[in-house]
């Protein structure tokens, strides 16, 4: 293993998150800035950015031989379409001000990816690991019932997805308590996403937001442009990467940036401190560590360093991916990133005075309302194929092989008759002779969605000089399709 890295000994201190105003306050400050370069009738932009209205719940479930009281919240931040859209998360820092903020980015995601959905986000303020499984079932299936007496789930009003803390089994415990409740609702399993496929889940969904932001990069490599502006050129293929936090999203993002597009994983962060090998990572292999030993540190494969995960951040790289909580890049630490390019594979990582000053440096910044995208897209697919009760594919992939076999065997006919005595690949043949199943043509509509979205910002970008980022120009694609919304409203 080379020692290319800087030692963790030279590594500048953490430092704590200094006071700059609210997570809301960031996406506030975000969407100010863009509405600005905006022409909206006066009282549209306000209309937009405010949360339309939050629900607070507190229930008691008796566990352990005593009540105990849980405290949780629904957030829905746009009805401009309906559904809304957007995940539950399981943490003990969970609150309303960070609820509003996430279901204000669900809003402007979904414009911006064009999904008919508005933008919604819940949370419940407890600690997972403090609770077993049949205690959290539970305490699950009693949220669902408090959240559906308020109309807060439901396929055709509000579509909780998993977040940081939830999962498959949240998932379909929540699929199973609703349906209980509504048993002549036909398109229950709709009400949530991100079930187990035996549940009514979608394939790839699993891996959808981290199979996005390998899309999203994919994308900035194909734009010269931005590649020059980071100092970057070339493929991802030996482009060093830093993930911080190595959860679904980063593992999934790790693994097929390294496996598929030759990127190194230089370094991985995680709650425990953070491991680093200049020649790349084994993703796999960390992430089995993880799972046995609950952390990264000693893993065999790379070389640990500091308590403090958090200065991983810093070190030298060419893309940083924070995909663990928000606000971890701020005043107090921008000025020592080092990475020439930052993908939000988190929501809101980065503060909005952070956010100024690596700008202000030429840092390219992937948003997180393009970034990590790719869950709310396969979420959609999931929605779409529940409340269409069949299975993507199941229609045509047979008549797709047929249709193939005829042109291929036309092929060597031809080849026969005419003496040519060219063959096709025994490869080419087995791969074209295959309908494609439901996983590909998830991947197929994300990779479509996320090229998509793309360009939209690269266009609003290219038409007015005035916007300086890919935030910026997101913020701006999204806004003027809400409001277009509104406009079809009559508002």
């Amino acid at each position: 293993m080379s020692d290319a890295i800087t030692p963790p000994a030279t590594l500048p201190a953490a430092h704590p998150v200094p006071p700059e105003g609210s997570f809301r306050d960031s996406v506030d400050s975000m969407f100010t800035q863009a509405v600005g370069l905006l022409d909206l009738p006066p009282g549209l932009a306000e209309k937009i950015r405010v949360c339309n209205s939050t629900y607070t719940v507190r229930f008691g479930v008796r566990l352990r031989g005593q009540i105990h009281t849980f405290t949780g919240y629904r957030s829905v931040h746009s009805e401009h379409n309906e559904p809304v859209k957007g995940g539950i998360r399981y943490a003990s820092s969970v609150n309303q001000d960070e609820v509003e903020a996430l279901a204000a980015l669900m809003t402007y995601k979904c414009a911006l990816v064009e999904l008919p959905f508005g933008g919604s986000k819940g949370g419940l303020c407890l600690n997972p690991r403090d609770w077993d499984e049949d205690e959290l079932e539970r305490i699950t299936r009693r949220f669902t019932y408090e959240l559906s007496r308020r109309r807060l789930i439901s396929p055709s009003q509000n579509v909780p997805a998993p977040d940081m803390g939830t999962g498959e089994r949240e998932m379909a415990w929540m699929a199973d308590a609703y349906k209980r409740l509504h048993p002549e609702d036909i398109d229950a399993r709709a009400c949530v996403t991100g079930k187990p496929l035996s549940m009514g889940g979608i394939a790839g969904r699993t891996e959808a937001t981290g199979r996005g932001v390998q899309y999203a990069l994919r994308e900035v490599f194909r734009t010269p442009e931005l590649l020059a502006r980071a100092g970057l050129s070339g493929t991802l293929d030996g482009q060093r990467i830093v993930v911080q936090g190595l959860g679904n999203v980063g593992y999934h993002a790790a693994k097929f940036l390294s496996q598929e597009d030759g990127a190194r994983i230089i370094a991985v962060a995680e709650r425990d401190g953070a491991v680093i090998n200049p020649d790349g990572l084994d993703i796999e292999e960390l992430a089995a560590h993880l799972r046995r030993t609950g952390g990264v540190r000693d893993f065999e494969g790379g070389r640990s360093f500091d308590p403090e995960s958090a200065r991983a951040l810093t070190l030298d790289c060419d893309i940083l991916i924070p995909a663990a909580m928000e606000g971890v890049i701020h005043e107090g630490n921008a000025a020592e990133i080092s990475a020439r390019m930052i993908v939000e594979a988190a929501n809101g990582p980065i503060t909005a005075d952070a956010d100024a000053a690596l700008r202000n440096r030429g840092v390219v910044i992937v948003p997180d309302m393009y970034a990590n995208a790719g869950g709310v897209t396969v979420s959609y697919f999931e929605w779409v194929k529940n409340i269409g009760h069949i299975s993507f594919g199941r229609l045509e992939r047979r008549q797709e092989e047929d249709r193939h076999r005829l042109l291929v065997e036309e092929l060597e006919r031809l080849s026969d008759d005419t003496g040519l005595g060219w063959t096709l690949s025994a490869g080419f043949k087995q791969r074209y002779l295959t309908g494609a199943d439901e996983l590909e043509l998830v991947r197929s509509g994300l990779d479509d969605t996320m090229r998509a979205a793309f360009q939209n910002m690269v266009t609003a970008m290219d038409n007015d000089s005035r916007v300086p980022d890919l935030r910026t120009a997101g913020y701006m694609v999204a806004i003027r399709r809400i409001a277009d919304s509104y406009y079809a409203l009559g508002l």
